[in-house]
């Protein structure tokens, strides 16, 4: 195994309701086999959303899961990863990580991209594109120019300031008419007063769906948000893993779930989550953080694969200067493709 990380920094940052981001360090990983096949990896960790830092990234890949898996079958990875996956229970983009590099093997022993192996349901998906925290005319003229860009999909970060949330979504519908889809994020921001009143002066603007409108840990709220909403609630930062997914699905505590691989440890916890989901009726996204192409080629490749897997957020990759794995998924006119090579379908020795 071989581990490194790479900081990339943003062509503009940009600022949601806890904070602006200007850099991603993502963590990369090669697995080479004694045939000289390589699986690549990329962990995304995220102080705020999976509590890593690249350094403790880095530390547990090299120091624990390195030499538990040395000298292991790498196609029976539903072993390794429940080998290592105890010691990992706060290191979940380090998992996810793991987890591609496998699936990535596996696939290219296979001869086969990883979507089709996995399931095949569909080739390609719509993304949305994230405008984030910036004034109304600020805000309008970048949902006009990712418009011109070809993006259907466009979803609008908040949660600082109720009212000036109210007045960006209401302006961008007049600017970009009916026939865009509109998402907004509240990423934890609002109260469930907040929340009431985006909702009733926003009903005009036809949102597709309002995101995490509630802190993470405040489950109750995001069901009563729920409960009044006349359009689907979705919950992200509030579902980190499987266990969350039963307690949301079972509580009927929101409509929708955004499932982040480097939230939830991977592919192969995502598919678990998913199931879930279906079985309680839960529409799916599959989301992002500020991520490498490769990364955003795993999301992609597991939406690919599921049908219940409706919406796309896989934006994170698109702003991020010298990123080595750029390539690893193609866009055109805001749909995502996969390349169609084995795996995930790239390789850094490319």
């Amino acid at each position: 195994m071989e581990v490194w990380p790479v900081s990339m920094p943003l062509s503009e940052p940009y600022t949601i309701a806890y904070e602006t981001v200007h850099t991603a360090t993502n963590v990369f990983l090669r697995m080479e086999t004694n045939r000289s096949i390589s699986g690549y990896g990329c962990a995304a960790p995220d102080g705020y959303v999976t509590g890593e830092t690249a350094e403790n990234v880095i530390r547990i890949l090299e120091d624990e899961v390195a030499p538990s898996l040395k000298g292991s079958d790498p196609l029976r990875s539903a072993m390794l990863l429940e080998k290592i996956k105890s010691s990992m229970l706060v290191q979940s983009s380090a998992l996810a990580a793991v987890d591609m590099a496998l699936h990535d093997l596996l696939g290219k022993v296979s001869n086969l991209p990883l979507w089709k192996l996995l399931g095949g349901f569909r080739d390609r998906m719509r993304t949305s594109i994230t405008i984030g925290i910036v004034p109304v005319r600020e805000t309008i003229d970048r949902a006009v120019e990712f418009v011109a860009q070809g993006f259907k999909s466009l979803k609008i970060k908040g949660g600082i300031d109720v009212n000036s949330d109210i007045e960006r979504v209401l302006k961008v519908r007049e600017a970009v008419g009916d026939k865009i889809e509109l998402r907004f994020d509240a990423n934890q921001g609002f109260t469930l007063e907040d929340s009431k009143k985006f909702l009733e002066k926003v009903r005009k603007a036809h949102l597709e769906l309002i995101e995490q409108p509630t802190p993470r840990d405040q489950l109750e709220m995001l069901g009563r948000v729920t409960s009044l909403a006349s359009i689907p609630v979705m919950a992200d930062e509030s579902l980190m893993n499987l266990r969350d997914a039963f307690r949301i699905a079972r509580r009927g505590l929101a409509d929708m779930v955004n499932i982040k691989l480097m939230k939830v440890g991977g592919i192969a916890e995502a598919i678990q989550i998913n199931a879930v989901a279906r079985s309680a009726g839960l529409e799916v996204m599959v989301g992002c953080v500020d991520e490498a192409a490769l990364a955003v080629a795993g999301g992609l490749h597991f939406a690919l694969a599921r049908p219940n897997v409706i919406y796309a957020d896989l934006d994170g990759h698109l702003a991020l200067r010298d990123d080595p794995s750029a390539g690893a998924v193609i866009l055109r006119e805001g749909v995502l493709f996969p390349t169609d090579k084995p795996g995930l379908g790239f390789d850094m020795a490319d």
